[in-house]
């Protein structure tokens, strides 16, 4: 290959590419690789560009054996830290005096990492939150088999918080399959039309016995005509019982619960009519430190109270997956002391 060619055969590769011949300068980059490195790259020593020493002894082992090499490469975008999969590939006929060079191509597998991590990170957390509920149970069941034997209201007492943590066992598989099922359906569009103002009073309804014993009063603001949308009726009443119930649970002191059904002609965040579904509660609020994480899985603002009320950290996260489902959007606004405000936006 004639050198004037190196230019055009370096842009051709889709991936950031160097190229570096056997004076160990670079003498070709793409575009992609120059916005990543830096614009006047060429003709310097690839050593004081790339100075991790696992891609510095793969290009030398790939210059000098000619065989294929491949390594990775840790950098940082600005934003997060990032993981390129280097791949050396030696080609004849370029460089000085004709003596070949090294193409060196990186492929950005940085999401493939963070879908690892968050593999382990998934797996970390259901064990732990199996494992707390299993261990209370292996220790009481050990208890009445020694020393309880025989203490009739030990034993009523065990059982008792033996079944809340079975039960806590049977919330959180629960919700693991819930999640698995929406997540496995979210690019699946819903196609049945319903009445949004039906589904939140019939939720709201079923509701009523919990927010009485919490001494809660539910309030419900939507118009008199029906509110349709297209959307799956089971996974919407998924959305407004766990939003309600965590607004009874964590926002209750506030004495009440407001939920507002409001529709509007233009919504910028659906791009067109939407329906806005908000629950209001009047308790102690969020810090707004953990607003951003609220979604994610087994996240919690106060974990200690999340556990005590039943919860198993995954609700938020059915809750987005649903809402994206049916393309819409949830946003979340909160103040200490001043309550929190969970609104769903649905297009209509």
């Amino acid at each position: 290959m004639s050198d004037e060619f190196i230019p055009d055969f370096v842009e051709a590769i889709p991936l950031p590419a160097v190229l570096v011949d056997q004076s160990e300068r670079l003498i070709g980059a793409n575009g992609v690789a120059r916005a990543m490195f830096g614009q006047n790259i060429v003709g310097r020593h690839f050593a004081t560009l790339l100075r991790q020493p696992q891609i510095i002894e793969a290009i030398e082992k790939s210059l000098v054996s000619k065989d294929p090499t491949e390594t990775r490469y840790l950098s940082n975008d600005g934003a997060q830290d990032t993981t390129f999969i280097v791949n050396c590939r030696y080609v004849r006929g370029v460089g000085a005096v004709q003596g070949g060079a090294v193409v060196v191509s990186f492929t950005d597998v940085t999401h493939l990492e963070q879908a690892n991590q968050m593999r382990r990170d998934f797996v970390a957390n259901v064990s732990h939150e199996l494992r707390t509920p299993l261990t209370a149970l292996m220790g009481f069941i050990e208890t009445l088999r020694g020393p309880a034997k025989d203490d009739a209201g030990a034993r009523e007492r065990f059982l008792e918080i033996m079944d809340g943590e079975a039960s806590r066992m049977n919330r959180l598989v629960g919700d693991l399959l819930s999640l698995n099922r929406v997540e496995s359906e979210e690019r699946v569009r819903p196609k049945e039309e319903l009445d949004l103002t039906a589904q939140i009073t019939s939720t709201i309804h079923s509701i009523r016995p919990l927010a009485q014993d919490a001494g809660v009063r539910l309030n419900l603001e939507a118009p008199d005509a029906p509110v349709l949308v297209m959307g799956d009726a089971d996974q919407l009443r998924q959305v407004f019982t766990n939003l309600i119930e965590n607004a009874i649970k964590y926002g209750g002191s506030g004495g009440r619960v407001d939920i507002k059904l409001i529709e509007m002609e233009r919504d910028v965040a659906v791009r067109g009519p939407s329906a806005r579904v908000q629950v209001i509660d009047h308790g102690p609020g969020i810090d707004p430190v953990h607003l951003p994480r609220l979604t994610e899985r087994f996240y919690r603002a106060d974990s200690h109270r999340s556990r005590e009320l039943g919860g198993t950290g995954l609700g938020l996260a059915i809750v987005k997956h649903i809402v994206n489902r049916h393309r819409g959007r949830l946003r979340v606004e909160s103040e200490l002391g001043q309550g929190t405000t969970f609104t769903v936006i649905l297009p209509r």
